[in-house]
């Protein structure tokens, strides 16, 4: 008698059980799907992992309801270059980034993953974090197992195939593909052939190519070529990490660098970019020495000159003297009672015969190219933050973007805001299933105040996390609400699909 009650009640509420009984239903949202289209207020609902219904499903029934009126119903953010699984297995509820929205993040960035990627996705699969995780395989990583600590040198031919072999092996584990660093030891000091060769093994397994390109500065234009013609020799995707203009004599030319990407994507070449919104970047005091010339005062000035100030250097880690961490070059340079040049080759010689670690942040960039290199079409965003590092990157770069490109700005709308956080991402790395909120793909969602959503971390504060995100859902189970996280592990580990 239960059971026939229960059904006549299926039949009078909804018609067709199968079709209008959902796990959850998010009720009354203002839709934005990723697509780019105008969003739109309606309900989303999904059974386990997938979203099963969009549209007008007043008529169903779920075991959950969510009550969305007044906030924006997205897919969840999807970080290209990130560099949060840095202690992600000791902080598996990535609070950084899910504060954020960010249900999905790519690592194995700028040259640098774990080897092999199996050692990663054996350890993700059997302890998930909060998020989805997917990696590349890093060119410096490689180069340095094969190389050995004597890298200051071109690969032999017997080198580069065995580096070959190490990356066809990582891709048939389901690598995305292969990044590069090559500002960085020792990808440095690789040449063309070398980085090419390995783009092509990329190629026969459908994979990506990534870089940090090898100047964002005094060799930008020809750095620029390179990547360009990596996509024309070897036909694989490539996307620029980070895309700036980290120089003085640069600023102002981002048209002429969209103008050549254009040219190139016109002549059958994919290129894309992703980007961070903050005019300053972080990574090593050596990167201002391209010729590793870290004695030559001449260097050095034109570095504190052209690339940065000695007020625009904030030191974000080093080992040797742990109180210059979070003061400028200029108060270090104070404190040591020499000048800011002569300090910042002191600092890089105490390190270096330490062989201890050290990290800056830097200001380089302009608001008018970071603007127009977000608005290109093919831009997606990302952090390219960490945890725990002192740029605010890490914990506000997704939020920053709605609050101060969409919200005050007004740079992008609010739907090209979300298409570029999502489904153009995920067109960008060829990600499946993720990227749109659309039956048959994954329920990775995120939920916010489009009033009051706001990044709050800075640099005085980088840790600081953002308001106005209401829930984040990664793969049907939410990680995150209004009280934080919910210490649910759900987050699948990514594997390249042909």
């Amino acid at each position: 008698m239960k059971k026939l009650l229960s059904l006549t009640l299926c039949s009078l509420l909804i018609g067709a059980c199968s079709q209008n009984r959902f796990d959850v239903i998010i009720r009354n949202a203002q839709v934005i799907d990723g697509s780019g289209s105008p969003s739109f207020i309606g309900d989303v609902g999904f059974n386990a992992d997938t979203i099963a219904a969009v549209g007008d499903l007043s008529k169903a029934i779920s075991e959950k309801e969510i009550n969305a009126t007044g906030l924006v119903l997205a897919p969840g953010f999807i970080d290209t270059h990130s560099h949060h699984d840095r202690g992600m297995f000791e902080s598996r509820d990535l609070l950084a980034l899910t504060s954020q929205g960010v249900t999905t993040m790519i690592v194995g960035q700028d040259g640098g993953s774990q080897f092999p990627l199996t050692k990663l996705t054996s350890r993700l699969d059997s302890t998930p974090v909060a998020i989805n995780v997917g990696s590349y395989t890093g060119h410096n990583t490689l180069r340095r197992m094969v190389l050995g600590e004597k890298y200051q040198r071109e690969a032999t031919q017997e080198e580069v195939d065995q580096m070959k072999k190490m990356l066809a092996q990582d891709m048939k584990s389901g690598s995305l593909g292969l990044s590069t660093g090559l500002e960085y030891d020792p990808g440095i000091y690789s040449n063309k052939k070398e980085v090419l060769e390995l783009a092509d093994i990329v190629a026969q397994y459908n994979g990506r190519y990534i870089s940090h390109m090898r100047s964002e500065d005094r060799y930008f234009w020809d750095a620029l070529k390179e990547i360009i013609n990596i996509g024309k020799q070897s036909g694989v995707p490539v996307q620029i990490s980070h895309a700036k203009l980290a120089m003085k004599s640069l600023w102002g030319q981002s048209n002429k660098v969209i103008e050549i990407l254009d040219s190139a994507r016109n002549s059958g070449i994919d290129i894309t970019a992703d980007i961070y919104p903050y005019p300053y970047w972080q990574s090593t005091m050596t990167v201002l020495f391209p010729e590793r010339n870290f004695k030559d005062r001449a260097a050095a000035s034109f570095a504190l000159s052209e690339l940065t100030t000695p007020e625009g250097v904030l030191i974000g880690d080093y080992s040797p003297i742990s109180e210059y961490i979070g003061k400028t070059l200029a108060e270090v340079a104070s404190i040591r009672k020499t000048d800011p040049v002569q300090t910042l080759m002191d600092l890089i010689e105490i390190v270096e015969k330490q062989d201890g670690d050290e990290s800056i942040i830097a200001t380089s960039m302009t608001e008018e190219d970071i603007k127009r290199i977000m608005k290109w079409p093919y831009t997606n965003i990302c952090s390219d933050g960490t945890t725990e590092g002192l740029h605010p990157r890490g914990h506000g770069s997704f939020t920053k973007i709605l609050r101060h490109y969409v919200n005050e700005e007004h740079t992008l709308s609010l739907e090209e805001a979300i298409h570029k956080m999502t489904q153009q991402a995920a067109t960008n790395l060829n990600l499946k299933k993720i990227g749109e909120i659309k039956p048959g793909y994954y329920a990775d969602l995120v939920l916010f105040d489009p009033v009051s959503v706001a990044d709050k971390a800075t640099s005085d504060q980088p840790h600081a996390l953002s308001t106005g995100i209401m829930s984040v859902i990664v793969n049907g189970v939410e990680v995150l609400n209004e009280s934080g996280s919910t210490h649910q592990f759900s987050g699948r580990t990514i594997r390249r699909e042909n």
